[in-house]
């Protein structure tokens, strides 16, 4: 297990589920992250390594939030509604329960 630095930048991925929104927040603060520093997963910004990424799993009705380590940002040209998220690798590190 990897030590988790909640004082880093959260992006999360709702996946169309807006009315997730605030179970989701809730779910990440109660886990120890920092609730000005989860912000909204836009296709047009991605994260610095060493941020995270907490993703509602699996769609289409997620139960769980899936946290990711963001361990390399590569550039690409965005496509669809991934956008720049495309050149982002990460690594799964832990889960949460909604």
């Amino acid at each position: 297990m990897v030590d988790i630095d909640t004082q880093k930048d959260v992006y999360l991925f709702l996946h169309g589920k807006m009315d997730l929104r605030e179970k989701a927040m809730n779910a990440l603060t109660t886990k120890g992250f920092l609730a000005e520093k989860i912000t909204m997963a836009l296709p047009n910004k991605v994260g610095n390594v060493g941020d995270y990424m907490a993703m509602l799993w699996m769609p289409p009705n997620p139960d769980h939030i899936k946290i990711q380590l963001i361990t390399k940002v590569e550039e690409v040209e965005p496509e669809g509604m991934v956008g720049l998220w495309k050149g982002v690798s990460k690594d799964d590190i832990d889960t949460v329960p909604l």
